[in-house]
């Protein structure tokens, strides 16, 4: 039931992402899309691929953009981050997101001559000094690293292909083998058959001729017919199955393994430490006897593709029973760009009443969920001994975005305009509170 005004969060959500969340499987299913983990495209596609991603930015007339600027420091940050870890494709699009807000989308902006901060300079000098150079040598790096990958994979189809045409061949002279000893068997039986014949011929003449010398002989007596012994014909069985000819085994495709990143539901993780809460509530322990709510911004650092949560800042802020404003936004700004932090969320506590994000809430988090997805709002209940980790839903964000009414007002309920946080994970790691008040 808190506000945490003018504060700014890290870094710009896309358009892709900005209301549905984004995923790789989602563009996966559109065929018109080219997947830039697709090794079978060319290089060219794939940086192509990948400039889409970082090019599709909207911008949000209600945010200052002073908000932007802020954004966009941390952005450049975490850009540098994945380029120093070898992350060249989560570099190259948050640097093209970078180039694409601050030259094309914000000028647009209807505040944007009239604002006139610090981080507008800082930005306008990274994006010569910074962005367009690193977003160049990026895209060299792809080239080389997607040509190579191409030039494994058709190598590997073609051993594939070879191989699958050997297999082919020898089939091929298996079944000749076969045929021939067929023929070969044929031959045999036919050459015994004429035996057979030959040696029935000879036993038939040799009778006749009998019967002839008996005639002449006269011989008087008669035979009980004395028989020869005829052998019955040999009967050869053949194989049913010696025509039949041997078919080749079907090999499956070839499948590519596709890239696994370890998220969940298309978010990146955020590592909480297990005594964060613990540490916020005795901090804020005064202001809770006294019903007064406290709040306070969750920083942290990206590694390997994860947010670790390091600090819990609590800024100067005028706060009562169902609010807390936050005061003084440079001295917080001046200890994040000391210590190189990121924006992760914020965390505020409520004092008489249940873990859960009121309406004012539901503002409040949506700037920050929309300038980085995985930003997370924890609210603490003392009196119920209840946290809650939450993030806006897909409807949340779109009812946000299109709500213009300021204060305490009704949003609709169904579908749910916010859920219990899956992309979070409790570890007992060092966390530092510090209290600006």
């Amino acid at each position: 039931m808190d506000t945490l005004g003018r504060l700014e969060p890290v870094t710009l959500q896309s358009k892709d992402t900005m209301e549905q969340g984004f995923s790789f499987s989602t563009l996966k299913k559109l065929a018109a899309e080219p997947d830039h983990t697709d090794v079978s495209l060319t290089a060219a596609e794939r940086v192509r691929a990948l400039s889409k991603m970082g090019c599709s930015i909207e911008i949000n007339e209600e945010i200052t953009p002073r908000r932007y600027f802020r954004s966009g420091v941390e952005m450049e940050r975490m850009a540098a981050v994945y380029l120093e870890e070898g992350s060249l494709e989560n570099a190259y699009v948050l640097y093209n997101k970078f180039i694409t807000l601050f030259v094309e989308k914000l000028p647009s902006h209807r505040d944007y001559q009239q604002c006139s901060v610090p981080e507008k300079q800082v930005i306008i000098k990274k994006l010569q000094d910074v962005a367009f150079p690193r977003k160049d040598q990026l895209k060299k790096l792809l080239h080389e690293k997607y040509n190579k990958e191409q030039t494994e994979y058709l190598k590997s189809q073609s051993q594939a292909v070879v191989a699958d045409c050997c297999g082919q061949q020898l089939q091929k002279m298996s079944l000749v083998e076969q045929e021939r000893q067929r023929v070969a068997q044929l031959r045999r039986m036919q050459m015994e058959s004429e035996q057979f014949r030959y040696f029935e011929d000879q036993l038939r003449r040799q009778e006749l001729a009998n019967r002839r010398d008996e005639a002449v002989a006269k011989v008087p007596e008669q035979t009980d017919g004395a028989c020869l012994s005829h052998s019955s014909k040999n009967h050869v069985h053949l194989d049913p199955n010696r025509n039949k000819q041997l078919l080749p085994s079907s090999k499956p495709a070839a499948t590519l393994a596709g890239v696994h990143n370890q998220r969940v539901e298309g978010l990146r993780r955020v590592v909480i430490p297990r005594d964060l809460t613990y540490r916020f509530l005795l901090l804020a322990d005064s202001n809770t006897a006294r019903g007064i709510e406290t709040c306070g911004v969750l920083c942290g650092k990206l590694t390997q593709n994860e947010f670790m949560l390091t600090h819990v800042v609590v800024p100067k802020q005028s706060a009562g029973p169902d609010y807390c404003d936050m005061e003084n936004v440079e001295e917080l700004f001046s200890f994040q760009d000391h210590h190189n932090l990121l924006t992760l969320g914020w965390i505020h506590t409520h004092p008489t009443q249940t873990a859960f994000l009121s309406s004012v809430d539901l503002h409040t988090h949506g700037s920050y969920q929309l300038m980085l997805p995985e930003a997370i709002a924890i609210v603490c209940s003392p009196k119920h001994n209840d946290t809650g980790v939450f993030r806006l839903t897909s409807s949340g964000m779109g009812e946000v975005a299109g709500c213009r009414l300021k204060g305490f007002h009704p949003h609709s309920k169904d579908p749910p305009l916010f859920s219990i946080c899956r992309h979070v994970v409790i570890k007992d790691s060092k966390i530092t509170v510090l209290d600006l008040r």
